[in-house]
């Protein structure tokens, strides 16, 4: 994302989107009552009253917003709002949608940032490292994700057509070879940073042995799995040896405040879940991160209830309590979605 212009004593910011993260921060960041304007495309009726069009013509208008629509399998955020400002030919008070995509400018006007919205912002402004890519593997199967801001991307799967015990016919094609020639591919693609080639067992040595002469050799990382799945991703995010190489990523960031939430849970230590738990433990000065899923926020504008989320927020960040967002699109945000979606890591244990 680049930040154009900001003055936060006016809480306004411009900025312009460039890719699909930049899109999920802002849904992150856009809250209902924020004045969001910008240049955008609004139908309007020309000619007489009898023979009336309706064009698509751009104009700068400013609303105050109603809601956000944002999915990964989409590249646009739509933002909601009824007209504030706009040109003498559009009525006041209609309602109209702002399709924010990659290479669209808008300006943000909140009365008040709050820190986690400011982290977010500076996270999507500052300098993004080069991509990192997980492959996880066995002798007939692959799959290839890319890690995201908003949890990974899965590329490809693909199946490989390899020997069966007692299958004399030989396989079309060498399997960890077209597995190396797609490594290479998206290395090219994405300019990557680093590859980890994880598997069950020991069919990621055997692949290793097929890229040991490689120029992206050096970029791969073997780690261990035990399933050749999405959920062998989710385990690779998460083991020890791959933590170091993840630290900077936020997937990896939030799934282990997850698992230490999830720890404290399971030992009655200093944890709660749910809203009605978490306002009570932020009402107290007993929060010390509070831990809220991306899809909540997005449930809580569509049916009404953001309000209390954010009063949560305020109380949280008023006793100098961190609170950190956390993507559903990865094992760690579903496992807290069915938590409620919610829940704090407490400065001492609740007594009930």
């Amino acid at each position: 994302m680049k930040l154009i212009y900001s003055n936060f004593r006016k809480g306004e910011v411009k900025i312009m989107a460039e890719n699909l993260d930049d899109l999920w921060y802002l849904s992150s960041i856009v809250d209902e009552g924020n004045l969001v304007k910008g240049s955008t495309l609004r139908k309007i009726k020309v000619g007489s009253s009898e023979n009336q069009n309706s064009v698509k013509k751009p104009v700068f208008i400013e609303i105050k917003v109603k809601k956000t629509e944002f999915s990964k399998n989409s590249p646009v955020l739509r933002i909601n709002g009824v007209i504030t400002q706009a040109p003498e030919d559009i009525p006041l008070g209609e309602h109209h949608t702002f399709n924010v995509e990659a290479g669209t400018e808008i300006t943000i006007i909140k009365e008040k940032w709050l820190k986690y919205q400011l982290k977010k912002l500076n996270e999507a402004c500052s300098n993004k490292e080069s991509p990192l890519l997980i492959c996880v593997l066995d002798r007939e199967e692959v799959y290839f994700a890319i890690i995201k801001k908003y949890g990974y991307e899965v590329l490809a799967h693909i199946k490989g057509d390899v020997i069966k015990k007692g299958d004399e016919t030989k396989p079309k094609s060498d399997f960890y070879s077209l597995i190396a020639k797609q490594l290479l591919e998206y290395d090219s693609r994405y300019s990557l940073k680093q590859i980890i080639v994880a598997s069950p067992a020991f069919w990621k040595d055997d692949f290793m042995k097929v890229v040991s002469g490689s120029d992206i050799r050096k970029k791969i990382m073997p780690a261990t799995c035990s399933s050749v799945s999405t959920n062998g991703i989710d385990e690779v995010i998460k083991r020890p040896e791959v933590k170091e190489a993840l630290k900077r990523e936020r997937a990896s960031e939030e799934m282990h405040l997850v698992e230490k939430l999830l720890l404290e849970i399971s030992k009655s230590g200093q944890a709660v879940y749910g809203m009605e738990e978490s306002d009570n433990a932020s009402s107290l000065g007993a929060v010390s991160e509070l831990l809220v899923t991306d899809s909540l926020i997005q449930k809580s504008r569509n049916e009404g209830f953001y309000q209390k989320i954010e009063n949560i927020m305020r109380k949280t960040e008023e006793i100098n309590g961190s609170i950190t967002l956390i993507s559903s699109e990865h094992d760690g945000g579903k496992r807290l979605d069915g938590l409620g979606g919610i829940a704090a890591l407490l400065r001492y244990k609740m007594r009930y």
